[in-house]
């Protein structure tokens, strides 16, 4: 592969950062990013809300979903079926805003996880 045009090409470039961006600071919460929930999202014990796929609809239309859970607001994770951990949602006051990338997550219902 030494002498492929592509990695010749590439080699020119310097990394100046390598990694997985983790966390980012939204208004007064520190918000876990997406990709990292769906990498490390099945190994959390807290903060989990199974959805089904009609309830994941209403969620990417826009809508909201009201839940009895005793968390206080801030970020849970969503998971289709209780064996795909799709993303986040935001919890107010028993109600669950969607903060999932829709496209990503309409490719994910059409193909299945990677």
């Amino acid at each position: 592969m030494k002498n492929v045009p592509q990695v010749i090409f590439a080699s020119r470039f310097k990394a100046s950062e390598i990694g997985l961006k983790a966390f980012e600071k939204v208004s007064r919460f520190v918000k876990p990013t997406t990709r990292m929930i769906q990498i490390f999202g099945c190994a959390a014990t807290k903060a989990r809300l199974e959805i089904e796929e009609n309830q994941l609809i209403e969620l990417l239309e826009g809508g909201e979903l009201q839940v009895d859970m005793n968390l206080e607001t801030g970020y849970v994770i969503l998971e289709l079926g209780g064996n795909r951990v799709l993303g986040l949602g935001f919890i107010v006051d028993g109600r669950v805003r969607s903060q999932l990338p829709r496209k990503e997550i309409r490719e994910i219902m059409i193909r299945g996880p990677s």
